[in-house]
Protein backbone atom coordinates (compact mmCIF):
# COMPACT_ATOMS: atom_id res chain seq x y z
CA UNK A 1 0.00 0.00 0.00
CA UNK A 2 1.38 3.41 -0.96
CA UNK A 3 1.95 5.91 1.82
CA UNK A 4 0.57 9.43 1.64
CA UNK A 5 3.28 12.06 1.18
CA UNK A 6 3.39 15.10 3.45
CA UNK A 7 2.13 18.43 2.14
CA UNK A 8 4.19 19.70 -0.80
CA UNK A 9 4.03 23.24 0.63
CA UNK A 10 5.39 21.95 3.93
CA UNK A 11 8.23 20.16 2.17
CA UNK A 12 9.07 23.31 0.18
CA UNK A 13 9.03 25.44 3.32
CA UNK A 14 11.33 23.05 5.13
CA UNK A 15 13.79 22.69 2.21
CA UNK A 16 14.07 26.48 1.84
CA UNK A 17 14.55 26.90 5.60
CA UNK A 18 17.27 24.23 5.72
CA UNK A 19 19.05 25.78 2.73
CA UNK A 20 18.97 29.33 4.10
CA UNK A 21 19.31 28.30 7.78
CA UNK A 22 16.55 30.86 8.31
CA UNK A 23 12.75 30.80 8.37
CA UNK A 24 12.70 34.50 7.54
CA UNK A 25 14.72 34.06 4.35
CA UNK A 26 12.66 30.99 3.43
CA UNK A 27 9.48 33.04 3.88
CA UNK A 28 10.88 35.79 1.63
CA UNK A 29 11.75 33.25 -1.06
CA UNK A 30 8.33 31.59 -0.95
CA UNK A 31 6.36 34.86 -0.60
CA UNK A 32 4.67 33.75 2.63
CA UNK A 33 4.88 34.86 6.25
CA UNK A 34 7.39 33.67 8.81
CA UNK A 35 4.50 32.19 10.76
CA UNK A 36 3.34 30.16 7.76
CA UNK A 37 6.80 28.63 7.35
CA UNK A 38 6.98 27.82 11.06
CA UNK A 39 3.55 26.13 10.97
CA UNK A 40 4.48 24.11 7.89
CA UNK A 41 7.65 22.80 9.54
CA UNK A 42 5.88 22.00 12.81
CA UNK A 43 3.18 20.10 10.86
CA UNK A 44 5.86 18.21 8.92
CA UNK A 45 7.67 17.24 12.13
CA UNK A 46 4.41 15.96 13.62
CA UNK A 47 3.61 13.98 10.45
CA UNK A 48 7.06 12.36 10.31
CA UNK A 49 7.51 11.98 14.04
CA UNK A 50 11.02 13.48 14.09
CA UNK A 51 12.58 16.83 14.95
CA UNK A 52 13.78 18.43 11.71
CA UNK A 53 15.19 21.77 12.86
CA UNK A 54 16.84 23.20 15.94
CA UNK A 55 15.37 26.65 16.52
CA UNK A 56 17.96 29.16 17.74
CA UNK A 57 17.77 32.88 18.43
CA UNK A 58 19.46 33.96 15.20
CA UNK A 59 19.27 30.90 12.97
CA UNK A 60 17.42 27.68 12.30
CA UNK A 61 19.77 24.72 11.98
CA UNK A 62 18.57 21.39 10.53
CA UNK A 63 19.04 18.32 12.70
CA UNK A 64 20.78 15.22 11.34
CA UNK A 65 17.44 13.85 10.15
CA UNK A 66 16.56 17.28 8.78
CA UNK A 67 19.80 17.44 6.78
CA UNK A 68 19.08 14.03 5.25
CA UNK A 69 15.57 15.09 4.27
CA UNK A 70 16.69 18.49 2.95
CA UNK A 71 19.37 16.89 0.77
CA UNK A 72 16.86 14.56 -0.86
CA UNK A 73 14.27 17.30 -1.30
CA UNK A 74 16.78 19.63 -2.97
CA UNK A 75 17.56 16.94 -5.56
CA UNK A 76 13.86 16.16 -6.04
CA UNK A 77 12.83 19.79 -6.52
CA UNK A 78 15.73 20.35 -8.92
CA UNK A 79 14.63 17.32 -10.95
CA UNK A 80 11.03 18.56 -10.99
CA UNK A 81 12.12 22.01 -12.17
CA UNK A 82 14.35 20.52 -14.87
CA UNK A 83 11.49 18.33 -16.09
CA UNK A 84 9.22 21.35 -16.38
CA UNK A 85 11.88 23.43 -18.15
CA UNK A 86 12.46 20.60 -20.63
CA UNK A 87 8.97 20.96 -22.06
CA UNK A 88 8.29 24.64 -21.35
CA UNK A 89 8.91 26.84 -24.41
CA UNK A 90 10.91 29.95 -23.68
CA UNK A 91 14.04 31.89 -24.62
CA UNK A 92 17.41 30.18 -24.41
CA UNK A 93 19.95 31.80 -22.09
CA UNK A 94 23.67 31.87 -22.89
CA UNK A 95 26.06 32.69 -20.06
CA UNK A 96 29.61 34.00 -20.47
CA UNK A 97 31.89 36.66 -19.03
CA UNK A 98 31.15 40.30 -19.83
CA UNK A 99 34.46 40.47 -21.72
CA UNK A 100 33.57 37.57 -24.03
CA UNK A 101 30.07 38.97 -24.40
CA UNK A 102 31.19 42.45 -25.43
CA UNK A 103 34.40 41.53 -27.19
CA UNK A 104 33.37 38.42 -29.10
CA UNK A 105 29.68 37.42 -28.86
CA UNK A 106 27.98 40.74 -29.60
CA UNK A 107 30.04 41.54 -32.73
CA UNK A 108 29.10 38.10 -34.15
CA UNK A 109 25.68 37.19 -32.78
CA UNK A 110 23.95 38.86 -35.72
CA UNK A 111 25.21 35.99 -37.89
CA UNK A 112 23.43 33.51 -35.64
CA UNK A 113 20.18 35.48 -35.77
CA UNK A 114 20.37 35.59 -39.58
CA UNK A 115 20.59 31.79 -39.69
CA UNK A 116 18.02 31.21 -36.95
CA UNK A 117 15.61 34.17 -36.91
CA UNK A 118 13.01 32.29 -34.85
CA UNK A 119 15.33 31.48 -31.92
CA UNK A 120 15.04 33.92 -29.04
CA UNK A 121 18.22 34.36 -27.01
CA UNK A 122 18.83 35.90 -23.63
CA UNK A 123 22.23 36.56 -22.05
CA UNK A 124 23.68 36.13 -18.60
CA UNK A 125 27.03 37.82 -17.91
CA UNK A 126 28.86 35.65 -15.42
CA UNK A 127 32.21 33.85 -15.39
CA UNK A 128 31.85 31.66 -12.32
CA UNK A 129 30.01 28.48 -11.33
CA UNK A 130 26.28 28.17 -12.03
CA UNK A 131 23.27 25.99 -11.39
CA UNK A 132 21.46 25.42 -14.68
CA UNK A 133 17.99 25.13 -13.18
CA UNK A 134 18.25 27.73 -10.42
CA UNK A 135 19.92 30.32 -12.67
CA UNK A 136 17.80 29.37 -15.72
CA UNK A 137 20.84 29.01 -17.97
CA UNK A 138 20.92 26.74 -21.01
CA UNK A 139 24.54 27.06 -22.18
CA UNK A 140 27.63 28.63 -20.64
CA UNK A 141 31.06 29.46 -22.05
CA UNK A 142 33.68 28.97 -19.36
CA UNK A 143 37.41 28.66 -18.79
CA UNK A 144 38.67 25.13 -18.24
CA UNK A 145 39.90 26.11 -14.76
CA UNK A 146 36.33 26.54 -13.45
CA UNK A 147 34.60 23.44 -12.09
CA UNK A 148 31.47 22.62 -14.12
CA UNK A 149 28.14 21.46 -12.67
CA UNK A 150 28.15 17.69 -12.09
CA UNK A 151 25.43 17.09 -14.70
CA UNK A 152 26.81 19.41 -17.40
CA UNK A 153 27.21 18.20 -20.97
CA UNK A 154 30.67 19.52 -21.90
CA UNK A 155 32.01 20.43 -25.34
CA UNK A 156 35.55 21.62 -26.14
CA UNK A 157 35.73 25.05 -27.78
CA UNK A 158 39.49 25.21 -28.23
CA UNK A 159 42.59 26.74 -26.78
CA UNK A 160 43.29 30.29 -25.68
CA UNK A 161 46.26 32.21 -27.04
CA UNK A 162 47.58 35.08 -24.92
CA UNK A 163 49.99 37.94 -25.50
CA UNK A 164 50.83 41.59 -24.67
CA UNK A 165 48.95 44.30 -26.56
CA UNK A 166 49.07 48.10 -26.56
CA UNK A 167 48.24 51.02 -28.81
CA UNK A 168 50.69 51.81 -31.66
CA UNK A 169 51.28 55.21 -30.05
CA UNK A 170 52.25 53.71 -26.68
CA UNK A 171 54.51 51.15 -28.39
CA UNK A 172 56.48 53.99 -29.99
CA UNK A 173 56.43 56.20 -26.88
CA UNK A 174 57.69 53.43 -24.57
CA UNK A 175 60.19 52.25 -27.18
CA UNK A 176 59.18 48.60 -26.84
CA UNK A 177 61.08 46.43 -29.31
CA UNK A 178 61.96 43.35 -27.24
CA UNK A 179 60.38 41.63 -24.23
CA UNK A 180 62.94 43.13 -21.79
CA UNK A 181 61.57 46.59 -22.60
CA UNK A 182 58.36 45.59 -20.81
CA UNK A 183 60.13 45.95 -17.45
CA UNK A 184 60.10 49.74 -17.83
CA UNK A 185 56.61 49.94 -19.34
CA UNK A 186 53.31 50.69 -17.63
CA UNK A 187 51.87 47.19 -17.23
CA UNK A 188 48.12 46.78 -16.86
CA UNK A 189 46.24 43.84 -15.37
CA UNK A 190 42.72 42.67 -14.52
CA UNK A 191 41.31 41.59 -11.16
CA UNK A 192 39.57 38.62 -12.78
CA UNK A 193 42.91 37.17 -13.90
CA UNK A 194 45.79 38.73 -11.96
CA UNK A 195 48.12 35.91 -13.03
CA UNK A 196 47.90 36.81 -16.75
CA UNK A 197 51.40 38.30 -16.96
CA UNK A 198 52.89 35.32 -15.14
CA UNK A 199 51.09 32.95 -17.52
CA UNK A 200 52.51 34.81 -20.52
CA UNK A 201 56.04 34.76 -19.09
CA UNK A 202 55.81 31.00 -18.69
CA UNK A 203 54.58 30.24 -22.21
CA UNK A 204 56.86 32.86 -23.79
CA UNK A 205 59.85 31.51 -21.82
CA UNK A 206 60.56 34.97 -20.40
CA UNK A 207 60.51 34.03 -16.72
CA UNK A 208 63.66 36.04 -15.95
CA UNK A 209 61.85 39.32 -16.58
CA UNK A 210 60.62 41.32 -13.59
CA UNK A 211 57.11 42.34 -14.64
CA UNK A 212 54.98 44.12 -12.03
CA UNK A 213 51.57 45.47 -13.12
CA UNK A 214 50.97 48.98 -11.83
CA UNK A 215 47.30 49.43 -12.69
CA UNK A 216 44.38 47.01 -12.43
CA UNK A 217 40.88 46.92 -13.94
CA UNK A 218 37.75 44.99 -13.00
CA UNK A 219 37.62 42.83 -16.12
CA UNK A 220 39.21 42.30 -19.54
CA UNK A 221 36.85 44.60 -21.43
CA UNK A 222 37.94 47.65 -19.40
CA UNK A 223 41.55 46.48 -19.52
CA UNK A 224 41.46 46.28 -23.32
CA UNK A 225 39.89 49.74 -23.59
CA UNK A 226 42.63 51.14 -21.35
CA UNK A 227 45.34 49.60 -23.53
CA UNK A 228 43.67 50.90 -26.70
CA UNK A 229 43.61 54.39 -25.18
CA UNK A 230 47.38 54.30 -24.69
CA UNK A 231 47.49 53.79 -20.93
CA UNK A 232 49.96 50.91 -21.08
CA UNK A 233 50.48 47.26 -22.03
CA UNK A 234 48.08 44.44 -21.18
CA UNK A 235 48.32 40.68 -21.57
CA UNK A 236 44.99 39.42 -22.93
CA UNK A 237 43.42 36.46 -24.78
CA UNK A 238 43.75 37.00 -28.52
CA UNK A 239 40.06 36.25 -29.17
CA UNK A 240 39.04 39.34 -27.19
CA UNK A 241 41.09 41.76 -29.32
CA UNK A 242 40.62 40.43 -32.86
CA UNK A 243 38.62 43.46 -33.98
CA UNK A 244 41.01 45.98 -32.36
CA UNK A 245 44.01 44.29 -33.97
CA UNK A 246 42.30 44.30 -37.37
CA UNK A 247 41.44 48.01 -37.07
CA UNK A 248 44.93 48.94 -35.87
CA UNK A 249 43.77 50.29 -32.49
CA UNK A 250 45.97 47.66 -30.85
CA UNK A 251 49.19 45.94 -31.81
CA UNK A 252 50.74 42.74 -30.43
CA UNK A 253 54.51 43.36 -30.52
CA UNK A 254 55.45 39.79 -29.57
CA UNK A 255 52.49 37.92 -31.04
CA UNK A 256 50.44 35.37 -29.11
CA UNK A 257 51.30 32.04 -27.51
CA UNK A 258 49.01 29.13 -26.51
CA UNK A 259 48.11 29.79 -22.88
CA UNK A 260 47.46 27.33 -20.05
CA UNK A 261 43.66 27.62 -20.30
CA UNK A 262 41.07 26.26 -22.68
CA UNK A 263 37.52 27.31 -23.38
CA UNK A 264 34.67 24.87 -22.85
CA UNK A 265 30.93 24.94 -23.38
CA UNK A 266 28.64 23.72 -20.62
CA UNK A 267 25.18 22.60 -21.72
CA UNK A 268 22.23 22.00 -19.39
CA UNK A 269 21.39 18.27 -19.62
CA UNK A 270 17.65 18.87 -19.78
CA UNK A 271 18.11 21.17 -22.81
CA UNK A 272 20.87 19.26 -24.63
CA UNK A 273 18.49 17.80 -27.20
CA UNK A 274 16.27 20.84 -27.71
CA UNK A 275 16.53 22.21 -31.29
CA UNK A 276 17.39 25.79 -30.28
CA UNK A 277 20.11 24.60 -27.87
CA UNK A 278 21.55 22.31 -30.55
CA UNK A 279 21.60 25.18 -33.07
CA UNK A 280 23.42 27.50 -30.65
CA UNK A 281 25.84 24.75 -29.64
CA UNK A 282 26.77 24.02 -33.28
CA UNK A 283 27.17 27.69 -34.12
CA UNK A 284 29.38 28.43 -31.11
CA UNK A 285 31.62 25.42 -31.78
CA UNK A 286 31.95 26.36 -35.46
CA UNK A 287 32.73 30.01 -34.76
CA UNK A 288 35.09 29.32 -31.88
CA UNK A 289 37.08 26.72 -33.79
CA UNK A 290 37.40 29.10 -36.73
CA UNK A 291 39.24 31.64 -34.56
CA UNK A 292 42.79 32.46 -35.73
CA UNK A 293 44.15 31.62 -32.26
CA UNK A 294 42.63 28.15 -32.25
Amino acid sequence: MSKTLPSLNALKAFEATARHRSMTLAADELFVTHGAVSRHIKSLEETLGVLLVSRKARSTEPTLEGMRLAEGLASAFSLMQASVERVRPGPLTLSCSSSIMMGWIIPRIGQFHERHPNIELQFNMNFDRIDFVRDKIGLAIRSSVIEPPEDAVIRELGGEAIGPVCSPEYLAQAQISEPKDLEAAMLLSTRTRPEAWRDWQMVAEETDLVLEPRSSFDHFYLLIQAAACGLGVATVPQMLVLDQLASGRLVAPFGFRPGPRRLVLWIAPHLAGRPDALALERWLIQEMRARPDN
